[in-house]
């Protein structure tokens, strides 16, 4: 059982990565954000990340081979929406000096970005495929409540960052967001 909890939190932190660095970036964006906002944002994320392997997980017991094809789209995906999100978080930065600290934050953008850092978290169904039900949503429990303790450490690394960064912050978050895209890119297509 420790076997299992262990190997379900490593994959949880490994998946967390990119959500970490959306949370920084959210963090720098906007650095007096309250608490609400950042459990809203890190809640996001941890819920995609537990709802992604499931997705995976069903994908391998049910449809399993018309699911290869999409395997190939995730880099893609995640290059573009991450790309998207950064260069307008950059013309915003850049347009208002920084001054738009909810740059990139509003619901849609938030749920683009979840699926954006989660969407390789769907290849993690493959591998705990032969797990039953029951440890497929405990793993995926697991995975998601590490997202969101992971994505909490970012938004407060961000904020702190983001005080200090003051007009800069816009553009450096856009610019982390855009090296994530294309580091999923970059490791998907490789």
């Amino acid at each position: 059982m420790w076997d299992f909890i262990f190997n379900s939190v490593l994959l949880g932190v490994g998946l967390a990565m990119d959500a970490f660095s959306v949370s920084l970036a959210s963090g720098l964006a906007e650095p007096q954000m309250n608490a609400k906002r950042a459990l809203t944002i890190c809640g996001v994320f941890g819920a995609f990340q537990f709802a992604m392997p499931l997705i995976g997980w069903v994908c391998v017991h049910t449809v399993a081979g018309w699911f290869s094809w999409f395997e190939k789209l995730i880099p893609w995906i995640a290059l573009i929406l991450l790309g998207f999100i950064g260069i307008k978080m950059i013309i915003e930065g850049i347009r208002g000096g920084g001054e738009d600290k909810s740059a990139g934050m509003d619901a849609r953008t938030l749920f683009v970005m979840g699926v954006a850092t989660s969407i390789d978290a769907l290849s993690v169904g493959f591998a705990i495929s032969h797990y039953g039900i029951k440890d497929a949503v405990l793993c995926a429990l697991i995975i998601g409540v590490v997202t969101l303790l992971i994505c909490l450490i970012g938004i407060t690394l961000g904020k702190k960052l983001g005080m200090k960064l003051a007009g800069k912050a816009s553009i450096l978050g856009g610019i982390i967001l855009m090296a994530i895209g294309i580091e999923i890119f970059v490791k998907g297509i490789f």
